[in-house]
């Protein structure tokens, strides 16, 4: 177990330290939640009104708030309190499981396949012909590979996770458990005759650039041609659907249960909300922003935010749904 003064806390966030505790912290909480060995975090009105009955020896608050410490409880001020928690997680963050060894014994590798350094696989997995892992890339067990993949340095696949024939995976990423990536996309045509479904092949791949991060259960298509593909730095939140012949830029973030249709391009920096769905050939320009819940229809302009269903200028919905709140009441 780890265990931090609140000195050392402060050091790490590079805060300033009002009051003191004579306590050793050993965890993060919430504030309800927390214990007099616990800190949490406070960045908003909304629960500094809470800080009294809380029972953490110490708190981490932005410095725009007025939060008074007590006797043997400790405040940090700093300017971003969601920041310094992202710090302080990293210092608490429990060991990665372990590996008896770097490639296990009843793991399926081919002989082809070319290894960089540090490479671990684990009990299970399949890494098919011709795949290329960079240095310290880490499979964990039971995750598939197929052939003419590459893998980029230091990327880490969790379990489950399945990487489709000819994909090409930049380095620093994360899969979490049960990631697809290079399924065939949905594409089907009517028979000639009528009687049944023509399945159209996708004979493309998926590209994903650096640093990408891509939740649970979250799958992205293979192209019909050419390359679906996720630009450097994207969050991809889990159960999140990406299509066909997508192009994603850099640094976008798509929340739970969100997905687009086929050929649908995002610019840099966009954000979609949680169960949110974007119609295919659509465009979504950089830095627009797209309500949980709303339904795009159309290409969407840079820096905009649309919300509701279909989705409109976010002022304007807002004013909708109020004059029918009012109706409502009338």
């Amino acid at each position: 177990m780890k265990v931090f003064t609140i000195e050392e806390i402060n050091a790490i966030v590079g805060g300033k330290l009002i009051g003191a505790t004579n306590q050793q912290i050993t965890g993060l909480e919430q504030l309800k939640n927390a214990n007099k060995d616990q800190i949490t975090f406070i960045g908003s009105h909304k629960f500094a009104k809470l800080w009294p009955d809380s029972k953490a020896s110490a708190a981490i608050v932005n410095e725009s708030l007025t939060v008074e410490a007590d006797p043997n409880r400790a405040l940090i001020q700093v300017k971003n309190a969601d920041l310094a928690m992202a710090k302080l997680l990293e210092e608490f963050k429990p060991k990665a499981p372990i590996f008896e060894a770097d490639i296990h014994p009843v793991a399926t590798v081919h002989e082809s396949v070319v290894l960089g350094k540090g490479c671990k696989i684990g009990a299970g997995c399949y890494v098919g012909k011709d795949v290329v892992l960079g240095d310290g890339v880490i499979l964990y067990p039971n995750v598939s590979v197929f052939d003419d993949s590459k893998i980029g340095d230091h990327t880490v696949v969790w379990s489950g996770t399945v990487i489709r024939e000819r994909s090409i995976i930049g380095s620093y990423c994360i899969f979490h458990n049960n990631v697809s990536i290079g399924a065939d996309g949905f594409g089907y045509r009517p028979c000639e005759d009528g009687r049944g479904l023509v399945k159209i092949e996708h004979i493309g791949n998926v590209v994903i650039g650096n640093g990408v991060e891509i939740g649970a259960n979250s799958c992205v298509d293979r192209a019909k041609f050419s390359s679906t593909i996720i630009g450097d730095g994207c969050k991809i939140d889990n159960l999140v659907q990406i299509a066909h012949n997508c192009i994603l830029g850099r640094s976008c973030i798509m929340a739970g249960h969100s997905g687009l249709a086929g050929s649908v391009t995002l610019g840099d920096g966009v954000v979609i909300g949680g169960s949110a769905s974007i119609k295919d050939h659509t465009t979504i320009h950089s830095g627009a922003t797209v309500g949980a819940g709303s339904g795009v229809m159309g290409d969407v302009a840079a820096g905009a935010t649309v919300l509701g269903y279909p989705a409109t200028e976010g002022r304007n919905m807002l004013k909708q749904w109020a004059a029918l709140r009012k109706l409502v009441k009338s």
